[in-house]
């Protein structure tokens, strides 16, 4: 499979896309960005100067500027699904993983609902979301998020 953009997508200034990346509907890319392996942007979601990789997916209003504007996760043990959280414009941190797409209290509330019989993947996947919180706590602590330089 190739790189493929789609519908109303577009790249600007240098970005570019490898291997089996995508992006359709809305989404954008801007100045240095790159795309590799299996990530997919789509929606409104825009990607400026950074990179993604593996299988992440920047979709509804994500806003990523900075590599620390996102994490994927996973595979999960029970799907075998990626779980990307990212910076999206309207709810703050959005989780998506597979059919489900949503803020990290959502996320874990779906995580207790969905795999309350399946100690393995309820693990996991509260895991993942420890994860991501630790991850935005740290983006904070970064010199470029700081608002006192």
């Amino acid at each position: 499979m190739a790189t493929y953009v789609g519908n109303n997508a577009s790249m600007h200034d240098n970005a570019c896309m490898y291997d089996n990346a995508s992006i359709y509907d809305n989404a954008s890319m801007y100045g240095n960005a790159r795309m590799y392996d299996n990530a997919r942007m789509h929606d409104n979601a825009k990607l400026t100067d950074t990179p993604l990789y593996g299988n992440a997916l920047l979709s509804h209003d994500a806003i990523v500027n900075h590599i620390s504007d996102y994490i994927t996760l996973g595979p999960a043990l029970s799907s075998g699904q990626y779980t990307t959280a990212f910076i999206d414009a309207r709810i703050g941190i959005r989780v998506t993983c597979g059919c489900f797409s949503g803020t990290i209290e959502e996320f874990i509330s779906a995580i207790h609902e969905t795999h309350a019989e399946n100690f393995p993947a309820k693990a996991q996947y509260l895991a993942f979301a420890a994860c991501i919180r630790a991850h935005f706590a740290a983006r904070e602590m970064l010199p470029h998020n700081q608002t006192d330089q």
